[in-house]
């Protein structure tokens, strides 16, 4: 049975803030999120639509479109294609500083459930669309894990995840209980689901919500050690004002300093 997504060829760059070169064979094609692009070489054309994997119609466009909105991606999703006759690359870089991983979607059953505004690109024939909770709790209070991505395919996709990447393969029953910024995927064969953090002090002084995101095996989940929102929050709370209004700010340094009366 013939493949539905291209064969692409990739190499990583860098540690912490990485990118990823593709490259393309002649005819080939990758898509990707927009605004991830770092540079394409000759004989790339980049085309930017509503449709990414199957063609679906204008509606079905439309709808895949604003459900990756829900997601946090843009609406549009841009398709790179070689159209010369040489092998041509074209990379993207991750948005913030954490590491890019490459999924081979055929090796997990042909579809991974991912955290919002993880995805990066993948091959073409790859399918990107919203994955609905079913049950009640994840939907309402999920949190980050609130809207999910659903990518499928049997060709390569990469995912970018904040800080470093945790691999665990859980068995049949096994359970873990997670900050819901921290999951980056999962197989389907995972199961999803909130869990009440519990105890007073613990849901209103224990700084991880009063929600946390659970596990249950088997399969095969991605965990990051550093969630986008978590750096956005330390980044505000160290600013130079910490949020305060500039003469706040002013009056607080030099009362420290002693310039006050």
């Amino acid at each position: 049975m013939p493949k539905q997504c291209d064969e692409i060829d990739y190499r990583l760059i860098g540690e912490e803030m990485q990118a990823v070169i593709i490259t393309l064979d002649p005819d080939e094609q990758v898509i990707a999120e927009a605004g991830t692009m770092m540079y394409m070489a000759d004989g790339i054309d980049m085309q930017t639509s509503m449709s990414a994997g199957k063609k679906k119609g204008f509606l079905g466009n439309l709808m895949s479109a604003a459900g990756r909105m829900l997601t946090g991606e843009s609406f549009f999703i841009t398709s790179y294609t070689n159209t010369g006759r040489e092998r041509s690359d074209v990379a993207f870089a991750a948005p913030y500083p954490g590491k890019i991983v490459p999924i081979d979607l055929e090796k997990h059953g042909g579809t991974l459930i991912c955290q919002k505004d993880s995805f990066l690109c993948a091959a073409r024939g790859t399918d990107v669309a919203i994955a609905f909770q079913k049950k009640l709790g994840a939907g309402l209070f999920g949190g980050e894990g609130f809207i999910l991505q659903k990518i499928s395919g049997d060709g390569l996709a990469f995912v970018h995840a904040g800080g470093t990447v945790m691999p665990m393969d859980l068995k049949a029953g096994q359970k873990l209980r997670i900050d819901t910024g921290c999951i980056v995927a999962f197989e389907t064969t995972v199961t999803y689901d909130i869990q009440f953090v519990g105890g007073f002090k613990n849901a209103l002084f224990g700084g991880e919500g009063l929600f946390l995101a659970t596990l249950k095996g088997p399969g095969r989940a991605y965990l990051q050690t550093l969630p986008f929102s978590r750096l956005a929050d330390r980044i505000v709370a160290a600013s130079k004002f910490g949020g305060k209004s500039r003469d706040e700010g002013s009056l607080l340094g030099g009362l420290l300093m002693g310039d006050g009366e």
